[in-house]
């Protein structure tokens, strides 16, 4: 199953559609949808390695696009959408003390979930909730996202037929270490929120 899955994901990234279906994982998961848009943004980009640059581009700007979704869930619609988005993912009930404090360190917040498995969403969400800056939160989602996206590439498009050699020889170890890291990424919300 896994192995038709990767050769599904494979498929659908050579096709026309690959850019729309990229663009729209990566616009809900900074907002709502748990799987994020790497699953896409590598296959892509191995597949089709001339177009890293675009692949990278439409994935920063959606993704920005989203967060800026989440943020005005958690400015504007908290209480009936953003709160039981963060009860969903186990983060409700620490809201009240994390939004004290997180003003004062909300842009190296956004940039560290920006880059690494921490999930996106949930900051961009308080982002909103809590009011930081706008500007500082989206200056901080550019700049963490477009910076993971196009570091991701550019590796992929100068080093991608080794990669994709052993991803394919090592699918089941590729398969749980993504699940690790993005498990871990919730666990490690769950205990810094």
């Amino acid at each position: 199953m896994l192995r038709r899955l990767y050769d599904w994901t494979l498929a659908l990234a050579e096709t026309p559609h690959a850019l729309w279906a990229l663009a729209v994982v990566s616009f809900i998961e900074s907002s709502v949808f748990p799987i994020p848009p790497h699953i896409l943004l590598i296959p892509m980009v191995i597949a089709r390695p001339e177009a890293w640059a675009r692949i990278a581009l439409v994935c920063s700007v959606a993704s920005v696009a989203g967060g800026v979704a989440g943020y005005a869930l958690g400015a504007f619609a908290f209480e009936s959408v953003g709160r039981p988005v963060l009860e969903f993912y186990g983060y409700g009930e620490k809201f009240d003390v994390f939004a004290a404090q997180y003003n004062e360190f909300g842009a190296w917040a956004v940039l560290f979930a920006g880059v690494t498995p921490f999930p996106y969403k949930i900051i961009t969400i308080l982002s909103g909730a809590t009011a930081l800056d706008f500007w500082v939160f989206l200056f901080s989602s550019i700049i963490a996202r477009f910076a993971i996206f196009f570091l991701m590439a550019v590796l992929l498009w100068k080093i991608g037929p080794p990669v994709r050699v052993f991803i394919e020889k090592r699918l089941g170890l590729m398969a749980t270490l993504f699940f690790v890291l993005l498990f871990g990424g919730f666990a490690a919300a769950k205990y810094l929120v």
